[in-house]
């Protein structure tokens, strides 16, 4: 179903930036309503630009997740990922700058070097249900507005969904007037296949903890739909023979329970039934080498 066009109606990309962990793919999640953006608590978890869609009566908004910026690592898969900060800023019609309630410190600041000067801003500052009183974060409020012309600030929390009606009606007066990008059940701009490969590489993150290898990356082999039944081929790419060890687990243990909680994902999401095939697989150096990143599906290398 296309979304209403009428007269008035109002639609824009909306860029979602901060430093990393500051909780910008939970705040797109919680303002689409579904889990279009994988989430974990380790840094670098958003690697791709991927858009949320959330449309309502008069507005359509396309939320533009962006991997966080990143300030402290080098190499060629951390340059890319800041390129694609750098491009999703280019061209929006508003931007949410996420922040942590109550800290603003010099990552913060490298991001807003970044800022569009002739875009709307908003200081988002997330995480405000972990401040004891809204009283006591007006200091930090007031402070940080300082840093930036910023056209709103709003205090949420993604995980909470609180001020997020608030964030979304004062967000709507800043979109222009024009018809509808999407189709008004659309929730994202990315593929099945696309969200299928996200799946099992949050699953990664979330169940290897720590011990997550940082070279791990996720391409989908075979990708087949039949009514409602899906068939996936999934490989794991890691960038040393030890790694793979890692991701196995001992007799297959870790594996086979990343491949089990990614199947039961795919399959709420997709609505139907998902046969799911993961392995492992080494290609060393590829987070070092701009062919293999392209070859992985990494955009503008």
């Amino acid at each position: 179903m296309t979304a209403e066009r009428a007269p008035g109606f109002r639609c824009g990309t909306v860029a979602i930036v901060g430093r990393p962990n500051v909780g910008k793919s939970t705040l797109l999640n919680a303002l689409v309503g579904q889990r279009v953006s994988i989430t974990s608590s380790k840094a670098q978890t958003t690697r791709h630009r991927i858009s949320g869609i959330l449309t309502r009566p008069g507005v359509q908004y396309v939320f533009v997740d962006t991997p966080g910026f990143q300030t402290r690592h080098g190499g060629a898969l951390n340059r890319l990922l800041n390129r694609t900060v750098r491009g999703a800023l280019a061209d929006v019609d508003a931007v949410l700058l996420v922040v942590e309630a109550g800290r603003f410190d010099a990552e913060d600041r490298a991001v807003v070097g970044l800022l569009p000067r002739k875009t709307p801003v908003f200081l988002v500052a997330n995480k405000s249900d972990r401040q004891p009183r809204r009283e006591a974060m007006l200091p930090f409020l007031r402070s940080a507005a300082r840093e930036f012309a910023f056209a709103e600030v709003v205090p949420v929390s993604a995980t909470k969904s609180r001020n997020l009606e608030e964030l979304l009606t004062t967000l709507a007066r800043y979109l222009p007037e024009q018809p509808a990008m999407f189709d008004e059940d659309a929730l994202t701009d990315r593929s099945e296949r696309f969200i299928a490969a996200e799946l099992v590489r949050e699953k990664l993150f979330r169940l290897l903890g720590e011990e997550l290898p940082y070279g791990c990356a996720v391409t989908i082999d075979r990708f087949e739909e039949a009514g409602r039944l899906r068939r996936v081929h999934a490989a794991i790419v890691v960038d040393k023979e030890n790694h793979k060890a890692i991701v196995i687990g001992k007799g297959g243990a870790k594996l086979k329970a990343i491949a089990t909680v990614a199947r039961r994902d795919m399959e709420r999401l997709f609505g139907g039934k998902v046969f799911l095939e993961v392995w492992v697989k080494v290609r060393r150096g590829w987070t070092e080498d701009a062919a293999a990143l392209q070859r992985l599906g990494y955009e503008h290398v």
